[in-house]
């Protein structure tokens, strides 16, 4: 995967949110003429984009403004958990109380509650600007227990 791209109509509190994360900004450009046109499948389009990357440099999120033709809304706003569609990005974090309260700063809300997975994560949803909901993860043990399948079976 290069990238998901997320439609906002706040390009700075999305990039911001985004940043607060973690998140690197890679780039940013506006975009617009026939081969938009054509890839898209709209006319006349029109649209600024800021690119950021991840801090390990897989993955990628596109955030884009369309200036025209206008985006549009095709759900309601915000969307619940279980609507049809993408519905969040999960995001692996050292620290989730602190990334929870620096995202707080922004806007971000808990969606549910902060839940724990065995004794191997813990787990949130949050909303954040437009509606955007990631999911954060912190591993609780990061320690891979390897089996040494000779010292199980002694000849």
């Amino acid at each position: 995967m290069d990238n998901v791209l997320i439609v906002v109509e706040d390009l700075e509190a999305a990039k911001d949110f985004f940043i607060e994360l973690g998140m690197e900004l890679e780039g940013e450009t506006q975009i617009e003429g026939p081969f938009v046109d054509e890839t898209v499948g709209l006319d006349n389009v029109r649209a600024d984009i800021a690119m950021l990357r991840t801090p390990d440099g897989h993955g990628r999120v596109e955030l884009s403004r369309f200036h025209r033709p206008a985006a549009v809304r095709t759900e309601p706003h915000p969307a619940p958990a279980n609507a049809l569609g993408l519905r969040r990005i999960m995001f692996a974090v050292d620290d989730i109380d602190d990334v929870v309260a620096r995202l707080r700063k922004h806007g971000a809300e808990l969606v549910g509650k902060m839940a724990q997975y065995e004794t191997m994560y813990r787990l949130c949803f949050i909303r954040g600007p437009e509606g955007i909901i990631l999911g954060l993860a912190e591993q609780l043990d990061k320690a891979i227990e390897r089996r040494d399948p000779l010292s199980e079976h002694p000849q």
